[in-house]
């Protein structure tokens, strides 16, 4: 479907009703800390729900407790696949692309900032790292897997955000519309897919069309999942050019709020990174990749390492090579890159499971296969023309 600003503006006008309605009952009935307390105990597919749980919330997770009925499971499977063959460039493509694009839209970095502590950054990264792995993992929808309770979560976690913030008169909902409305939550949607698609060809990664067709379409599964609408979200990667072109130009810019999180991120994997010599590369990479318009917004620091960077897609695409030619390197390296993206999500989370609770109050300082070929190279849809202003 085209997306025009009468359509995307209608986007902000809507919530997710489900989750909406679950929270404000939690609220008005005063179980939300029962509810927090025994869903601890809820972590994987196929598990009785504790005693004592309050009834809206059985409802919810009844309702909510299975994948959509047109999921492709042929498509989810490449893009299963199309992960491991990647894990460590989706790694770096979700820290040092994905969530700095989002930092880049102001009221998106107000509402990151509203959910966590600033204070603990590696919390965000850790949820968003947790949640990408449960969703790759093989049983990850099957009785045992640990995605579809971490998704229902996070999807009233999201609606109790929408909940404190329009209780408390602290969000502009004429001027703003809904906190975390569908036109944002598909936005995070092509954050963490079409995104992340465009940092991996922009580092030189060799991906087939099919491929980053399916990593795409488990996404689109992933939103409806965390309640979007799948008739408005963007049915394939041209369309989801289109939305995210418009939403960007809509809504990017600088703010407090984004640089702030922005240093923190830099802060945070400069501690992972051995010693402090290779320090810079961390900020360079996040240039590299969001470009210098959003990365000065966002007081990237720059260094010489910022053209030294720029040779990472050809050293990768040595790899890459040899990786075509030799079964034993792609193996190796797809268990290098999985022994990597394990070590990173165990620092973060420190070996805890992150529960993705409702929070009772807000902060207060808030105001493609292995097997495909890879002659099929994918390439980005290009960006869509430039779409008339909105009108006044």
């Amino acid at each position: 479907m085209p997306y025009t600003h009468q359509s995307m503006d209608a986007l902000r006008e809507v919530g997710d009703e489900l989750a909406d309605a679950t929270v404000a009952a939690l609220f008005e009935r005063g179980e939300v800390g029962t509810f927090n307390t025994l869903m601890r105990w809820f972590s994987r597919t196929g598990q009785d729900l504790p005693d004592g749980l309050p009834e809206v919330a059985r409802e919810y997770l009844d309702a909510t407790g299975a994948p959509p009925a047109w999921v492709d499971w042929d498509e989810m499977e490449k893009a299963r696949l199309f992960f491991i063959d990647n894990n460590v460039h989706i790694s770096t493509a979700l820290s040092f692309a994905a969530m700095p694009a989002c930092y880049v839209v102001p009221h998106v970095a107000k509402l990151l900032s509203a959910t966590h502590s600033l204070d603990y950054p590696s919390r965000r990264m850790a949820e968003t790292g947790q949640f990408t792995v449960y969703l790759m993992r093989p049983d990850a929808f099957e009785a045992g897997g640990r995605f579809i309770p971490a998704a229902q979560k996070v999807r009233l976690l999201h609606a109790s955000i929408r909940h404190h913030l329009r209780r408390a008169d602290r969000w502009d909902v004429a001027g703003l519309g809904v906190p975390i409305c569908q036109e944002d939550m598909i936005g995070g949607q092509l954050m963490f897919s079409l995104q992340v698609l465009d940092a991996l060809h922009r580092l030189g990664i060799h991906m087939s069309e099919d491929g980053a067709r399916s990593y795409y379409y488990a996404w689109r599964v992933v939103g409806a999942m965390l309640g979007v609408d799948p008739a408005h979200a963007p049915a394939d990667l041209e369309s989801a050019r289109q939305f995210s072109d418009l939403y960007m130009t809509r809504h990017m810019g600088p703010s407090e709020e984004g640089v702030r999180l922005t240093r923190q991120l830099i802060d945070l994997y400069e501690e992972v990174v051995p010693g402090t010599v290779f320090d810079p590369v961390v900020a360079a990479l996040i240039r590299y990749l969001i470009g210098d318009t959003a990365a000065d917004w966002l007081d990237v620091p720059r260094s010489a390492w910022d053209t030294l960077v720029k040779a990472a897609p050809a050293l990768l695409g040595v790899l890459e090579s040899l990786e075509d030619r030799s079964p034993l390197a792609a193996w190796a390296l797809d268990r290098l890159g999985a022994l990597t993206t394990n070590l990173e999500l165990s620092s973060l989370t420190r070996g805890r499971v992150m529960q993705y609770a409702i929070p009772e109050h807000l902060k207060s300082e808030y105001g493609v296969t292995s097997t495909a070929p890879r002659t099929d190279r994918w390439t980005p849809p290009p960006l869509t023309a430039q779409l008339p202003a909105r009108e006044s």
